[in-house]
């Protein structure tokens, strides 16, 4: 039975300030666990019952409304010009934020470029009453959507991203008896095209409202447009209806082709020879994805079928003219890298993920553009400008075979430093251009820098960047049944964060606080930690699917051990110190 009960404050709660947004987090977060279990049980009407509760909640209404109001739309209104500047403007929102005689208005219609070519994609956007509702469903949405969600699926989910679904393909393809043809898949129009009725026959969500975004239009050049098909690209909840539209899709090749995960239940042995014999794998990120197999043949003519079938019940079709077939010797490029297998002497061959070449261009033409825009700046606004974008390309591909691109990525950043410098100067020698803006810095004279003055009126050394220095750290891929809203695995995601942390220069820093803070010492056992490396593991005191957060005051270091006994506790398994006292 489903109790409903108080998730929040009542209609006296009337300052945004006063929010506190630890509970806020807490309350959904613990609707969202039981919406997850219920969902993996298959009990649907609780799963509709415990839905209605959260979008009824004031905290959740909160968060919705915290959500559109801090994200990069915040400034960018509907077809009303309406956007949420002040507090008032905001608890004004959360207190709108009602069923009973809701509305959406039409999108607001917009073109922006597509990164290949003169094409332009549509971008839909709604009003912010509209977001506020659509990331209030979101919340309701995103734990049945993950707990059903494809095992090897990584765009738009919780706690995976890009590096996962490389090191995934990594995986399926690094051994040679792996299958080296690859089906590299494009869904045309994908949220222009899906089935109104097939979201609305499958989707576990409020179908009321759902059916009114889905019905709402779209305003362009002042004219009233329908909407027949498809999700708008620009709702918030639009990338969490497509993969749930795109789920089953590991499973229909599981079923036809056979799988390591066995979806289809078959007898392991079966399972494992059809493996064997297919090397069909698969990997999924939003709406882009790779099959393997052991044949040209296999995957034209057996594999795309089985994927056109299941597009089809979902109104989707492959683009013919994208849709591929390649071998690993040939390589191809996927979120930006590019995987290739690269031929050694004597016959033997390896494979390796490397930033693709469309990817390292596009990126150097918009720093080229950010330098020729501040062509009359100054040497620090330009530094602190290219900083973020240089750090930012170069973490994003720190997992992969990056090293030698980074050297050519600071040796390119510099020469157009360099033109940009003497064209400041055009009657100055190099000498003096290089002693102006390539002070000697340990040295090197190659460091684009200057002298300024911190807060406290003292001269500093303002350095540009450089992807060098970040080091290169292999990426461990997340278990495929890792569920965020699990209690079950609380201590696998907090031994993932420990991880990150200890590769991270503030998470390290962090690590030291909370070792010196502890005095060393592990407060389960009372016994020394090991202070090389911190080599304990974070433990949340109140548990993250309880809405406890990573901040310091919510944290303890723990033995692995001691870590790996609390948790087995807490899930009422026996430790296995307690089961070889008992023995």
């Amino acid at each position: 039975m489903t109790v409903i009960k108080n998730t929040g404050a009542d209609s006296t709660q009337t300052s945004w300030e006063s929010i506190d947004w630890n509970k806020a987090k807490s309350e959904v977060m613990k609707l969202q666990v039981r919406i997850s279990k219920a969902t993996t049980q298959k009990r649907w009407g609780k799963v509709k019952s415990l839905q209605w509760i959260l979008t009824h909640s004031f905290y959740a209404k909160c968060m919705a409304v915290k959500r559109v109001t801090t994200n990069q739309g915040k400034s960018t209104p509907g077809v009303d010009g309406i956007i949420l500047k002040d507090s008032k403007a905001k608890i004004a929102m959360v207190c709108a934020l009602r069923r009973r005689g809701y509305k959406p208005q039409p999108l607001r219609r917009i073109y922006i470029p597509k990164s290949s070519g003169n094409k332009k994609r549509p971008l839909s956007i709604p009003t912010m009453h509209d977001r506020s509702q659509q990331a209030l469903h979101t919340l309701a949405l995103t734990p049945v959507a993950e707990t059903t969600a494809d095992y090897n699926s990584y765009g738009f989910r919780e706690k995976r991203g890009t590096a996962d679904a490389m090191q995934r393909i990594y995986m399926i393809t690094v051994l040679k008896r792996s299958g080296q043809w690859i089906l590299e898949g494009d869904i045309k129009g994908c949220f222009d095209n899906i089935s109104h009725g097939w979201l609305l026959k499958n989707v576990a969500m409020d179908h009321l409202m759902l059916s009114k975004w889905l019905e709402a239009g779209y305003v362009e050049k002042g004219g009233l447009f329908p909407t027949s098909m498809g999700t708008p690209q620009g709702s918030i909840i639009s990338p969490c209806l497509a993969n749930m539209a795109l789920d089953g899709m590991e499973t229909a090749l599981d079923q036809a082709f056979g799988g390591l995960q066995n979806l289809s239940q078959r007898k392991v042995t079966e399972a494992r020879r059809l493996v064997s014999k297919n090397g069909v794998k698969f990997c999924r990120y939003a709406d882009d994805f790779i099959i393997t197999g052991t044949s040209k043949e296999l995957l034209e003519n057996e594999v795309k079928p089985v994927i056109r079938r299941f597009l089809e019940e979902r109104g989707l079709q492959l683009s013919e003219e994208k849709t591929k077939v390649t071998h690993t010797l040939e390589g191809f490029d996927f979120l930006g890298q590019n995987v290739k297998r690269y031929v050694l002497k004597r016959g033997s061959s390896k494979l390796l993920t490397k930033p693709s070449a469309k990817n390292y261009k596009t990126f150097m033409s918009n720093v080229r553009k950010v330098i020729k825009r501040m062509a009359t700046a100054k040497q620090e606004e330009l530094i602190r400008r290219l900083n973020p974008m240089i750090l930012g390309w170069a973490n994003y591909h720190r997992h992969i075979v990056a090293k030698r691109m980074y050297a050519k990525l600071d040796h390119d950043i510099w020469l157009s430093l360099w033109r940009w410098a003497a064209r400041r100067h055009p009657n100055k020698g190099k000498r003096w251009i290089s002693a102006k803006y390539f002070r000697t810095l340990k040295g090197d004279s190659r460091h684009f820098n200057c002298a300024v003055r911190n807060e406290h009126g003292e001269v500093e050394t303002f350095v540009l960047a450089s992807a060098s220095t970040v080091k290169i750290v292999r990426h461990t891929l997340i278990a495929m049944k890792a569920n965020p809203f699990d209690p079950e695995w609380e201590a696998y995601f907090e031994g993932r964060a420990t991880y990150k942390m200890q590769h991270n220069k503030d998470g390290r820093q962090k690590l030291k606080a909370l070792w010196n803070k502890q005095n060393g010492i592990c407060p389960y056992c009372n016994e020394p930690l090991p202070k090389s490396s911190f080599q304990g593991v974070v433990y949340y005191i109140r548990s993250r699917t309880k809405g406890g957060d990573a901040s310091f005051r919510n944290l303890k270091m723990l033995h692995r051990e001691c870590h790996t006994e609390i948790h087995q506790m807490k899930c009422g398994k026996v430790p296995a110190r307690v089961r070889n006292t008992q023995a």
